[in-house]
C-alpha cells in the first residue's frame, strides 16, 4: 500500500464521479477501493465567464455535487465523492474534446510546434457528520502543467486522427498513449497531463490527517 493514509479511508465510501479509465487506473495503484459513478453534469457553462483554472474547477465542482446529490436522494450512504475535469489552453482559449474529425484536426494545428497549458480541476464532495446544512463540504484546487509541442505534418495528425484515440480527450491528444507522439518536452506534473494530477493524494491525505474524512 503506497500510502499510509489509504487505510484510514478502507471504511469509508469513496465515489469517483468519472467514468476515465486512466483515473480508475490511477485510483486503484493507489490501493484505494471505490465505487465509480459517472457525473450527468451537461458541461453547459460559458467559457467566455471563466479563466481556465477557474472553469475546470467549477466543472468538476459540478460534476461531484451532481454524483453527491443523487447519491444521497437514493438514501445511498457516502462519504467522499472525487471529481475531476481536465482542460487543454492556448492563447487563453479553453480547448475540450474534438467535436468531430475535422474539429481535432483543427485542435491539433493549433497546438503544433507551440506551448500550452492542461489544467485540472479537482473537487472533494464529503459529508458532514454534524447536523447542518448544507451536510457536506466542498475543497476544490488546480492542477498546471505546461506541454510543448514539436512541429508535426498535418500528414501526422490525419494518421492519428484516424486511430479514433484523439476523439475522448481534451486538446485532441492522449499522452498517456500514441499522443505522446508529438510532445516534445512537458514542464509540471505528468499525471495532470493524463488527467489525474498526483496533488489529488496530497489534498486527500490533508483531509484525512484533519480527520475530516
Amino acid at each position: 500500500m503506497p500510502f499510509a493514509f489509504v487505510r484510514h479511508l478502507k471504511n469509508k465510501r469513496v465515489v469517483l464521479a468519472s467514468g476515465s479509465p486512466r483515473r480508475r487506473e490511477i485510483l486503484t495503484r493507489l490501493g484505494l477501493n471505490f465505487d465509480v459513478v459517472p457525473s450527468k453534469f451537461p458541461e453547459t457553462l460559458d467559457k467566455a465567464k471563466y479563466a481556465p483554472s477557474e472553469y475546470a474547477i467549477t466543472n468538476a465542482t459540478e460534476k461531484g455535487l451532481e454524483v453527491y446529490g443523487r447519491l444521497v436522494q437514493d438514501d445511498q450512504e457516502v462519504d467522499i465523492v472525487i471529481a475531476a475535469d481536465t482542460i487543454v489552453s492556448i492563447d487563453g482559449d479553453i480547448l475540450e474534446k474534438p467535436k468531430d474529425t475535422e474539429d481535432a484536426l483543427r485542435i491539433l494545428k493549433r497546438l503544433n510546434g507551440r506551448s500550452h497549458r492542461v489544467y485540472t480541476g479537482i473537487a472533494f464532495i464529503y459529508s458532514l457528520k454534524e447536523s447542518v446544512h448544507p451536510n457536506y463540504k466542498i475543497v476544490s484546487f488546480t492542477e498546471e502543467t505546461e506541454v510543448i509541442f514539436r512541429k508535426c505534418s498535418e500528414e501526422d495528425f490525419n494518421a492519428y486522427i484516424e486511430t479514433g484515440e484523439p476523439m475522448d480527450k481534451a486538446g485532441a491528444y492522449g499522452y498517456q498513449a500514441l499522443g505522446s507522439f508529438f510532445v516534445e518536452k512537458i514542464n509540471g506534473c505528468y499525471y495532470n497531463v493524463v488527467g489525474f494530477p498526483t496533488k489529488v493524494f496530497i489534498e486527500l491525505e490533508k483531509l484525512v490527517k484533519k480527520q475530516e474524512i
